[in-house]
Parts: structure tokens; C-alpha cells; sequence
């Protein structure tokens, strides 16, 4: 790709407030557009026919990764005329120079264009007291952290994202295992299991699967924040990016399905080996061989709201987000090496204590 794109912000983005002329940007409160300077709102204009459309994985033409590196852009703001330059992956932000939004092609050179948005529903101060909630309830979290901690001004981000529909069908072959206890001649006992062969077939289906098409944020901290409600996601429109960063993906949709696929896997496994020892009362289950087919795989490409910040302990800078539809918080925080001494030594005392009382000891 060209090291130096050039790119125009999109006509219909930029919204002038009707009352006071600044800037409208995306409100999760009004779920519309909104003034931050005198309050004036304006909804988003939905038809009955603006659904997102889940588009059909085998027939897709553009499934690669996109390797964006360190490519930067340049984008001319339609308000100012003013030149910025942004990362390539940026779909939108807002103009350095006049506050305006920008968002620029959704689409880049041979790449996707995202068919959905899940809007922000938590504001920025939701978020934060979400945040403070969270750390007060993290044991071995220094005191000073959670009090001193302050959280620096949060930053909104849509992250792209694919989901995946499919329908698995699974045939399967195992060994179940049955438990039982022998004695010997000693009258010593011992539990000896008794192994029997198993078939069968396994079906499920997965609605909106999601995936991150990004690699640039902690893969834990996105863990902690899910799910998100994919299932009331928007189509994609500017107007729900205003005054946000959103960003395209990098993990393409082949790469996205591999990594699902994989995922997918593990819980097709754990799902069977409960069935298997459900059916046969079984206590345990090994050498589980799985053939697994999907059938009906459809896709969608959202970008999902997340909100972003830091706060600093002890000259060290911790990062966390928070689900920007769900208000749920995921992150790293310290830790009192005190405090977990303190929890194990409180363990091996009620374990002495239980001994005691039992006669053990």
C-alpha cells in the first residue's frame, strides 16, 4: 500500500449543532446526536430496513489480514481544511485543530467495510464509577491504590470485531470411565477405574461467536469485559462514530473463523465429555477423537464500543477497559504481596482448625 494515503472526512459526519453551531458528537444517554456545549440533541434517523445483514462466510472474496504497520495517513478536515496524519487503521476521531469529527472511508484498499456498530450505551462517568466499584472489590489490591487511584480522562473506542453464526455437527468416539473402590488382602482400599468405548454424534449451534479482528490490545482484559450484546447492534452509520476512534481490523476474516474454529473446538469438547458422563454415569472420559463439520457459517463485521484508561501505582501505569454497552470492567491491578500472605496464613489456620476438631492431627 501507498506509505501516504490521503483521505477526505466524510460530508454527512461533521454535525453542526442547529442552536449554537459547535460540534454534535455521538451521546450514549440520548442514544443520538448531542451539543456539549448548550445540550441540543438530535436523533439518528433509523428505517425499519436498517439491520445488519450477516453475510455468508464461503462466498466471501476479501478474507486476508491486513498489515498495516506503522502506515500513516493523512486526512484533510472538511470543516478547517487543516492536515492530519493518523494511524492507517483509524476510521474516525476528532480534528486536533477545530474539534471537528472526522471520520474518514470505512473501507480501506482491499478490505471489508464494517455492516454494523454497536452504539456506546455508558457514558464516560458511568464508566469511571464502574471502574471504582470494580477495584474496591479486588482483595489483594493495595489500600493506597484504591483510594489514590484516578483513573486519567477515559478515551472512547469502537474495535472491530467479527461474529460468526454456524452450526456444528460433530461425530465423536471416547473411552468413559467408572470409578470404583477394591480392597486387598490387607483390607487396604484403592480406586480402580473400569474404562468402556463410547460413539456418538454432538449438534450445537453458535450465535454471534465473536472474535477480535485487532492484536494491538490486552487479549485478557477484552476476555474480562464480554459479551457484548451483539444481537441490537445498529447498521453501520457515521453518525455512531462521532466523536469516538474507531478503528479497522487487521485480523482478516479467514484468520478471524480459525481462531473461532478453535475456540469453538474447546467447547464442543468440554460439551461432549459432560454428555458422555452424564449418559453413562461415568467419573471420567478420555481420548475424545472429534470430527466436527460446519455447516450454514455467516459472519458479520461490528465495531464494539470499549472505553480506555490508566491510572498510575507506585511508577507503574495500570491499564483497564470497560464494556461500553455493559459498563463491565477488565484489567490488571496491583498486587499486596502482604495481603496475600495474610489470605494464606488465614487458609492454613482454618485447615489446622478443621484437622483438630476432625481428630486428623
Amino acid at each position: 500500500m501507498d506509505e501516504d494515503l490521503r483521505a477526505k472526512t466524510k460530508e454527512e459526519t461533521d454535525r453542526k449543532c442547529p442552536s449554537c453551531g459547535g460540534t454534535m458528537d455521538f451521546d450514549p444517554k440520548s442514544k443520538g446526536l448531542a451539543c456539549p456545549y448548550c445540550g441540543h440533541t438530535q436523533q439518528i434517523t433509523e428505517e425499519e430496513e436498517d439491520k445488519v445483514e450477516e453475510k455468508d462466510f464461503l462466498t466471501e472474496e476479501i478474507k486476508e489480514n491486513c498489515d498495516w504497520g506503522v502506515e500513516k495517513k493523512t486526512v484533510v478536515c472538511k470543516s478547517c481544511a487543516a492536515v492530519s496524519v493518523y494511524d492507517a487503521l483509524q476510521i474516525s476521531d476528532v480534528c486536533p485543530y477545530c474539534g471537528s469529527n472526522q471520520v474518514t472511508e470505512e473501507k480501506g484498499i482491499n478490505t471489508l467495510a464494517p455492516n454494523g456498530v454497536c452504539p456506546f450505551a455508558i457514558t464516560d462517568k458511568q464508566a469511571g464509577d464502574n471502574f471504582h466499584k470494580w477495584l474496591k472489590g479486588k482483595l489483594f489490591c493495595p489500600r493506597a491504590a484504591k483510594t489514590g487511584a484516578k483513573p486519567d480522562s477515559f478515551k472512547g473506542i469502537y474495535l472491530p470485531y467479527w461474529t460468526f453464526d454456524t452450526d456444528a455437527y460433530v461425530v465423536y468416539s471416547a473411552q468413559f470411565g467408572r470409578d470404583r473402590e477394591v480392597k486387598d488382602a490387607k483390607g487396604n482400599t484403592r480406586i480402580v477405574t473400569d474404562w468402556y468405548p463410547t460413539q456418538g454424534t454432538y449438534k450445537k449451534s453458535f450465535d454471534d461467536y465473536a472474535v477480535p479482528g485487532t492484536e494491538r490490545y490486552d487479549g485478557g482484559s477484552l476476555d474480562m469485559i464480554q459479551p457484548f450484546d451483539t444481537a441490537n447492534s445498529k447498521l453501520y452509520k457515521p453518525e455512531y462514530v462521532a466523536g469516538f476512534i474507531s478503528e479497522r481490523y487487521s485480523i482478516g476474516l479467514q484468520n478471524g473463523w480459525d481462531i473461532a474454529k478453535k475456540q469453538i473446538r474447546s467447547i464442543l469438547e468440554d460439551n461432549i465429555t459432560s454428555e458422555i458422563k452424564v449418559k453413562n454415569v461415568a467419573s471420567r472420559v478420555r481420548s475424545l477423537v472429534m470430527k466436527i463439520r460446519h455447516d450454514n457459517i455467516k459472519y458479520k463485521y461490528l465495531l464494539l464500543p470499549i472505553w480506555l484508561s490508566s491510572f498510575k501505582y507506585k511508577q507503574k501505569v495500570y491499564q483497564f477497559m470497560v464494556n461500553g454497552q455493559t459498563g463491565r470492567v477488565g484489567g490488571r491491578t496491583p498486587v499486596s504481596a502482604i495481603r496475600v500472605a495474610i489470605a494464606i496464613a488465614i487458609v492454613i489456620g482454618i485447615i489446622l482448625l478443621v484437622l483438630k476438631l476432625t481428630g486428623e492431627i
